[in-house]
């Protein structure tokens, strides 16, 4: 799948998974977690919260790429 979608910082927070989807960023793509039990409710480990740029992960993005792309983040 192609990302379809332009998210801006501000676009992306309101992805939250709080009362909506829960998507992440990292490395400009970005990704559709709500399904996935380890982002429940829009948080993972208590670190990191959807509706975020994830680039101080401490592990590599490409685990992000079992989760759908839904955009590409432009700021």
């Amino acid at each position: 799948m192609t990302a379809s979608r332009c998210f801006t910082q501000r676009e992306l927070a309101f992805f939250d998974g709080y009362d909506c989807m829960s998507h992440v960023a990292c490395e400009s793509k970005v990704y559709d977690v709500l399904t996935n039990f380890i982002w429940k409710k829009g948080r993972h480990w208590v670190r990191h919260h959807a509706g975020q740029d994830l680039k101080d992960a401490p592990h590599d993005a490409d685990l992000l790429d079992r989760f759908p792309l839904v955009g590409v983040l432009i700021d």
